[in-house]
């Protein structure tokens, strides 16, 4: 019998408590990754790159399982944010400005070979819109600052906010890097107030140099 991965509860790294602001070492992963800008609300282009990841995704999943031997539960699908204005995540919430990028991460045992089959499995039918935009991408955010969000994406202001201006400047930090969110719920499924996020900020001591 196939043994099946479960990275949300073997990965330290997605572990968070609700109330609870948690500093980590992320190790650098692999991911999967499609850019795009826009209200994911009402952006075409934010579901044509959820539709690009996931078939891609369980490609790789069925080769390591029929190939390798090694079986895992595809993991949760993670986004970084960005604009120019980061107050726009915490006070006006205008999406219309959001930069993103969508993610998957990849199992280390999957190489790039696999991961080049698996994008051309995934265009044979029914091709993607945009399949074509679709990375591999090494990750290193490094020290982080995360913690569990549950309810609606539109509530996460009040935390982010505590995050950014409290939280991370109280511990004599400073904000690198992009705003991270990991989706534990799968929103199609789960009640608005029921969804579990993670919410991570790579940070850096105050007065270090960038990374």
């Amino acid at each position: 019998m196939t043994l099946k991965t479960d990275f949300k509860k073997d990965l330290d790294s997605y572990r968070a408590r609700r109330g609870e602001f948690r500093i980590l070492e992320v190790p650098a992963l692999r991911y999967l990754m499609i850019d795009g800008h826009g209200d994911p609300n009402t952006s075409p282009e934010f579901t044509q790159a959820v539709e690009a990841l996931y078939p891609v995704a369980y490609r790789m999943k069925f080769a390591s399982k029929n190939d390798l031997g090694r079986d895992y539960t595809v993991p949760p699908l993670e986004g970084l944010w960005w604009a120019d204005d980061m107050d726009s995540f915490t006070t006006a919430r205008d999406k219309s400005r959001w930069d993103w990028t969508m993610m998957l991460m990849v199992p280390d045992w999957i190489d790039d070979a696999m991961v080049a089959a698996a994008v051309e499995r995934a265009g044979a039918k029914n091709r993607p819109a945009r399949l074509g935009d679709v990375r591999l991408e090494t990750l290193s955010e490094g020290c982080c600052v995360q913690t569990l969000h549950v309810g609606s994406f539109d509530d996460e202001a009040d935390v982010l906010q505590r995050l950014h201006h409290d939280v991370i400047p109280g511990q004599g930090l400073t904000m690198t890097g992009k705003h991270h969110e990991i989706y534990l719920s799968d929103s199609r499924k789960v009640a608005a107030e029921k969804r579990r996020t993670i919410l991570r900020q790579p940070v850096k001591a105050a007065g270090e140099g960038s990374r």
